[in-house]
Parts: C-alpha cells; sequence; structure tokens
C-alpha cells in the first residue's frame, strides 16, 4: 500500500465517522452550541433598559472596583477597542452595553473556576454614547461607564 493511498483512507474513516456522529447528534457544531446558549432576548433588544433586564444586569449600581480602559475620541466606530477588568471579588460574569446602539447589549462573558475577570475587545458603536461594563458578583450588579465620541463609520449606517 502506497502513503498517498493510505492518508486517504485515513481521511475517509475519520471523515466518515464524524459524519456519523454528527447525524447521530453526538457532535454539534460551533453554531449550535451556540444557538442553544445564547440569550436571544437580551441580544435582540432594542432599549437599554430591555437589554438590562432581559440579560440579568437591571439595577446595576455604580462600582469603581470596575476598571475600563477606552479612547476619549473613536475615528472609527467600526473598530472601537475596549479593556475591562474587575476588582471586585467573586466576579461571576461581565458585560459590555451601548445604550445608543440599534441592539444595547454587545457581548457577555462568563468567568468561571476563578478565571479573572479580564475583557479585551473591539466594538461597534453607531454613534457618540457611553460604554458601559458591568459586573456580576455575588447576587449584586455592578457598573462603570464612559463616553466615547465617535467620528466616522460605527454600525448605524
Amino acid at each position: 500500500m502506497n502513503l498517498p493511498r493510505r492518508n486517504f483512507l485515513q481521511r475517509a474513516t475519520l471523515f466518515t465517522a464524524a459524519a456519523a456522529a454528527f447525524g447521530s447528534g453526538l457532535l454539534k457544531s460551533a453554531g449550535a452550541w451556540a444557538a442553544a446558549t445564547w440569550n436571544v432576548q437580551a441580544f435582540t433588544a432594542k432599549t437599554a433598559s430591555d437589554a438590562y433586564s432581559r440579560s440579568g444586569y437591571a439595577n446595576a449600581v455604580n462600582s469603581s472596583d470596575i476598571v475600563l480602559k477606552l479612547p476619549e475620541i473613536a475615528e472609527d466606530g467600526s473598530v472601537v477597542p475596549v479593556q475591562a477588568s474587575s476588582n471586585i471579588p467573586g466576579t461571576t460574569s461581565m458585560a459590555i452595553f451601548v445604550p445608543d446602539n440599534p441592539n444595547p447589549l454587545i457581548a457577555d462573558f462568563t468567568f468561571l473556576n476563578g478565571a479573572e475577570p479580564f475583557i479585551a475587545t473591539r466594538i461597534k458603536m453607531a454613534k457618540t454614547s457611553s460604554v458601559q461594563i458591568m459586573a456580576k458578583a455575588d447576587g449584586k450588579v455592578y457598573m462603570t461607564s464612559k463616553s466615547i465620541k465617535v467620528t466616522a463609520g460605527g454600525c448605524g449606517g
């Protein structure tokens, strides 16, 4: 048996096994896993208050223990860097909200097994607005915010 034929047979066998696992429901695609855990109601909310309540971040109190690093001005609203960390003991999740975006809830992160509550990402902003970071710890919700001036681009068209 030559090597290319052996490689072909190995790959064909793996493909057949994977196809059988997907077909029987033993394996799920990444999209299927995301759909099972994605909070559709919160992420599709059109108002900030609906997004807060549907995602479980309503009634947040201001906290200086959430450290937020953002630019003062975003020259391109389609790529705004956001960095945040929580110094609140027992932080289990953090979310990013932009109240003036078409959909205010941008992202929701969960921290398991004592993971460090730190976020670094890029977000889209439709227009000048505040960026709010909310954190859940010990059944309470905390927040901090900072305003960013958007000069061009954005997600609002």
